[in-house]
């Protein structure tokens, strides 16, 4: 077994029906994998469904939720389904709460002025009701009055981590939560410099070092060419569902890009070709792969990882994207001796 990598988890997105979770999570746990992570975006397959079939279907494997958002559950409903949750898994959740995407939450009808106020309330509430204590809390954004779980939590410590990505976030994850969360579409530069945010907050709050879970489209495959060709079509998806449509990045787009060595010219120019739907293959270079995903034969695909536990992620949650996914995890773990570390 390799020291050198990170933990190795498998990304169950919202794209996979909850039937295939389950069966691609009984081959990870199978295989050796740390953790299941499942995401949860806009108006997609929510993460709870499949979360709890793969909590009774496995004994072993960590399940993770990441990110839920206190717009779509209130911080008292999050509580709710967390404690439930870890039930089912005997102890085997991690919870990850964010702000959500800003533009879903608008459409919804809310505010979304303070968003970092609406995940410091919500990991503040959601805590304390895990602990089963009665809470009472005036915050920003949400305020509870005398509100206790209706039954007794099975860990008053699950850990709650935070997905984080601008300065004054990742600030705040060091501060309060457990783990930061990485999103997909952040390059080996950007990892660093966030881990270095988080960590100061956290000494400075006099808090142990946060755990660092990161997301990354993967593609291991015999043929090279093939298999980053797939995880180009996976980014450029991404780039186009997820990046702003006009050129106004918010600070933490612009750090991304900069991080990433791909001026900021040449990405807009991509991204502008791929939302007039032309193949990331033609607008995506091989700069995009490198920067955005882990992809390439087995051993390239270790080294990468590899990388990212020298940036300070120490777990990588690995979507593995394209046909026969089962392919991929089976074939990291035979490299990895039949488990992933």
């Amino acid at each position: 077994m390799n020291a050198d990598l990170p933990l190795l988890g498998v990304r169950l997105g919202g794209a996979t029906p909850p039937g295939a979770c389950v069966e691609l999570a009984k081959l990870a746990e199978r295989r050796g994998f740390t953790s299941l992570w499942f995401p949860e975006n806009p108006f997609g397959r929510g993460a709870l469904p499949a979360a709890a079939a793969c909590a009774v279907a496995t004994k072993r494997i960590t399940i993770g939720i990441g990110a839920v958002n206190p717009y779509n559950r209130h911080p008292t409903l999050i509580a709710m389904e967390a404690g439930a949750l870890d039930e089912l898994a005997e102890g085997r959740v991690r919870l990850g709460v964010g702000s959500g995407i800003g533009a879903a939450v608008r459409q919804m009808g809310y505010g979304y002025e303070r968003p970092l106020s609406a995940v410091r309330d919500a990991i503040h509430i959601v805590r304390a009701m895990l602990r089963g204590e009665s809470v009472t809390y005036r915050g920003r954004v949400f305020s509870i009055a005398g509100v206790g779980l209706g039954y007794r939590p099975p860990r008053p410590d699950l850990p709650i981590l935070m997905a984080a990505m601008g300065d004054r976030a990742l600030a705040l994850a060091g501060a309060i939560a457990d783990g930061l969360i990485v999103s997909n579409l952040c390059p080996l530069g950007y990892t660093g410099r966030a881990v270095a945010i988080l960590r100061g907050a956290a000494a400075e709050a006099g808090r142990p070092p946060p755990d660092i879970v990161q997301y990354v489209p993967c593609r291991p495959g015999h043929d090279r060419a093939a298999a980053r060709r797939i995880v180009k079509q996976a980014i450029g998806e991404m780039m186009a569902a997820f990046w702003p449509a006009d050129d106004a990045w918010p600070p933490w787009r612009e750090t991304i890009v900069a991080e990433s060595g791909i001026p900021r010219a040449e990405f807009a120019a991509a991204l502008a070709q791929l939302r007039r739907g032309e193949p990331a293959a033609q607008a995506l270079d091989a700069r995009y792969v490198d920067a955005f995903a882990i992809a390439g034969t087995v051993e390239e695909c270790l080294e990468r990882a590899s990388a990212y536990r020298r940036a300070g992620a120490g777990e990588l949650a690995l979507g593995f994207v394209g046909p026969e996914p089962h392919a991929g995890i089976a074939a990291l773990a035979d490299a990895l001796g039949g488990a992933g570390r």
